[in-house]
């Protein structure tokens, strides 16, 4: 099956012959409320490679998901639906954060994660994707790639015969978005974000790619502040257009960062220099002067407004007076990335 660069909407239907332990010792039916169930069970046996491949109604159903879960397991929940099924995790990068998540939320779920990365497992190189995908196919339930190249977790989604989840590629980070408008929600309400205006500034990177596609699925305005050069990929910037039009929302691009956040209710930014990019830091550092959000890019912004950092943050891209202020909320949107991967992982196994 073809990918497109968006992966728009891609859903691929795998057959998924694993063996499953008793409904007893796996999960507790009345334990998810069945409209949860309901909303993410197309979900299962799917790959998860960008937010647009999702409908609203599913988009709506990872979150609230996430939100149960975080209720669930905070209030001491012992509740184990995925006991016996297990992910391996293959980094091409690495991350504290998707590391972090994942394993500790696979094991909340009664599973186990495996880490694989550089020098554990040369993707592509020493064996193929290929083979790499037909081979963890047989040991895991499960398997979460960050990588380089959207073309390296596509192929392997390809192949694989169990769901694949792309934790971050060069073209998107759905992963990040689910605990970016959790963590929106969290804060404004869940009900609340129709009609919300999303702003961000800095580099037209993989993580504004799924956060524009991810807020005009919900009706939230976009508005995008990046200098001249690094503007997100033209064709996502089409389909977020797409589905703004069909929201009823609104996208605007800008190269003046005061124009970009102007009457936005939540500021995004991200780093200048991405892993792989370090021979250019230098030429970014010169390009992006003028886009630190800092109290007064903040001041530009609606009087309620916060701010969101996928993290790790530098300061040159938020002021310390921003990045640990009251309009932060940028340690709740990085604890949601383990709420949202687990609500990912049970909906693609079907034992929510």
């Amino acid at each position: 099956m073809l990918f497109t660069s968006t992966a728009s909407r891609v859903l691929l239907k795998h057959s998924f012959q694993k063996a499953t332990t008793t409904a007893t010792t796996t999960r507790c039916l009345s334990s998810t409320p069945a409209s949860i169930q309901n909303a993410v069970a197309s979900l299962k046996g799917q790959h998860f490679m960008s937010i647009d491949q999702l409908s609203k109604d599913e988009l709506n159903g990872l979150l609230d998901l996430s939100h149960h879960y975080k209720a669930q397991y905070d209030s001491g929940s012992t509740d184990q639906p995925l006991k016996g099924d297990s992910v391996s995790m293959i980094f091409q990068k690495r991350s504290t954060r998707t590391r972090v998540s994942t394993e500790t939320g696979m094991n909340k779920l009664g599973g186990h994660a495996l880490f694989l990365g550089p020098s554990d497992i040369q993707l592509g190189v020493n064996e193929s994707m290929k083979d790499t995908a037909l081979v963890l196919s047989r040991f895991n339930s499960l398997i979460l790639a960050r990588v380089f190249a959207h073309s390296d977790v596509t192929e392997l989604a390809e192949h694989s015969t169990v769901p694949v989840i792309n934790a971050l590629s060069d073209m998107h980070h759905p992963l990040q978005t689910l605990a970016d408008i959790m963590a929106m929600q969290q804060h404004f309400g869940a009900d609340q974000l129709e009609g919300k205006t999303v702003s961000w500034v800095g580099d037209g990177n993989n993580v504004l790619h799924d956060l524009m596609l991810g807020s005009a699925i919900l009706g939230m305005n976009v508005q995008i502040a990046t200098p001249t050069g690094y503007e997100p990929d033209a064709t996502i910037l089409a389909k977020t257009q797409e589905l703004a039009n069909a929201s009823g929302s609104s996208v605007m691009t800008t190269t003046v960062a005061d124009e970009g956040v102007a009457g936005a209710h939540a500021i995004f930014t991200d780093t200048w220099v991405s892993m792989g990019q370090e021979e250019e830091a230098a030429k970014r550092l010169a390009e992006f002067e003028g886009y630190q959000v800092n109290n007064a890019l903040m001041a530009k912004a609606d009087p309620n407004a916060v701010f969101l950092h996928c993290l790790p943050r530098h300061p040159e891209e938020v002021h310390d007076e921003v990045f640990y202020g009251p309009q932060s909320i940028v340690f709740p949107e990085a604890e949601n990335r383990m709420w949202t991967v687990m609500a990912v992982m049970a909906a693609q196994l079907g034992k929510v």
